[in-house]
């Protein structure tokens, strides 16, 4: 309870200097899943070189987050110069709802909302952009290194380590973790951008404000097990009552960007990553609670892989294997082990 009690303290109170890593962590991992991808176009008689390989992910991984970042900074400003206008309306659109609710949820609307100071929460949003913009900057001077570092470290943890059996068991340990997360950072990227494509047309047809940001969001939100999907379709729906009179373009968002939510979570995404993480939903919506009361939003964002790096470190160790089966959907690890004399 000691270590425990401090480990988490340690992860708290470090949160500075360790959700930066992470993401560094997760950023070079999709590279590599790119330039994997990259690699496979290769045949018998066209063969990339890997340095070229990884140059393409790199490019693709970083003209992604550069593209999310210039989308967000373009719109900030229209989204100031729009304020105005839209605590106007904000104020109009909870007394239309507050009606159609009935008359004791108009008086709880009207009390607790309609005094939201917009302008206050846009600083507030603001802000965090500039944090995002300097973490980004520290991400890429990490992910740089490790490029840099990563044909040699397989080779200097052997030579720390000196003992072969022992660094064999270590090599194959990472390398686990590393295919679990490309593959899960992968897929999830592509079904993310896939929803996102689909609900920004969906935004472009019924001509809601900023519909970027709106795409940006459920990209972002979909990385976010359980509930990010669910905020994903509340934000923009919330909007449209705010710019629109009339309710239809709220249900088209509800029914519609709801309907392509659950099909791709529960249909595409499955059939995708099929039982290769082996993560009981019930473990998801502990570790979904553990690191967004630690790392706040980023924890929320990074709680699924941090959370399948520690099944895959538990079912290496013989002492911890039996809370990896644990923390598993029905106690059968699908991961390869390190050592073979023990087999699950």
């Amino acid at each position: 309870m000691i270590v425990l009690a401090v480990s988490v303290f340690g992860l708290s109170a470090g949160a500075g200097f360790l959700v930066p890593l992470t993401l560094a962590v997760l950023v070079f991992v999709l590279i590599i899943a790119a330039s994997d991808w990259v690699l496979r176009i290769s045949n018998p008689f066209f063969t990339l070189p890997r340095w070229f390989a990884n140059l393409v992910g790199v490019l693709l991984v970083l003209s992604g987050l550069l593209a999310i970042m210039y989308v967000l900074g373009s719109q900030a400003t229209q989204f100031t110069r729009a304020l105005p206008r839209y605590e106007a309306q904000f104020d109009q659109a909870i007394t239309r709802i507050g009606g159609l609710l009935g008359a004791d949820l108009t008086a709880v609307l009207q009390t607790n909302l309609i005094n939201i100071d917009l302008s206050r929460l846009a600083l507030s949003a603001f802000g965090g952009a500039t944090s995002f913009i300097n973490a980004f900057l520290l991400i890429c001077i990490y992910v740089g290194f490790m490029m840099a570092e990563r044909t040699v470290m397989a080779h200097k943890m052997l030579l720390a380590v000196r003992d072969p059996e022992l660094g064999h068991e270590i090599s194959t340990m990472i390398g686990t973790i590393s295919d679990s997360l490309q593959r899960y950072i992968g897929v999830k990227t592509f079904i993310s951008a896939l929803t996102a494509l689909f609900s920004y047309a969906a935004f472009r047809v019924l001509g809601l404000d900023f519909p970027e940001t709106w795409a940006v969001l459920t990209f972002a939100l979909n990385f976010i097990p359980s509930i990010g999907s669910v905020v994903a379709v509340i934000f923009p729906a919330l909007v449209s009552l705010v710019q629109f009179d009339s309710i239809t373009p709220f249900l088209v968002i509800v029914f519609f960007c709801g309907t392509v939510q659950f099909l791709i979570g529960n249909i595409l995404d499955p059939a995708l990553l099929g039982r290769s993480l082996n993560l009981s939903t019930f473990m998801v919506i502990i570790a979904l609670t553990f690191w967004s009361a630690v790392w706040g939003l980023i924890g929320a964002f990074l709680s699924v892989p941090l959370t399948v790096g520690i099944l895959i470190i538990l079912s290496q160790i013989p002492a911890t294997r039996p809370v990896a089966i644990l923390m598993s959907i029905d106690g059968k690890l699908s991961i390869p082990r390190a050592d073979k004399k023990d087999k699950s």
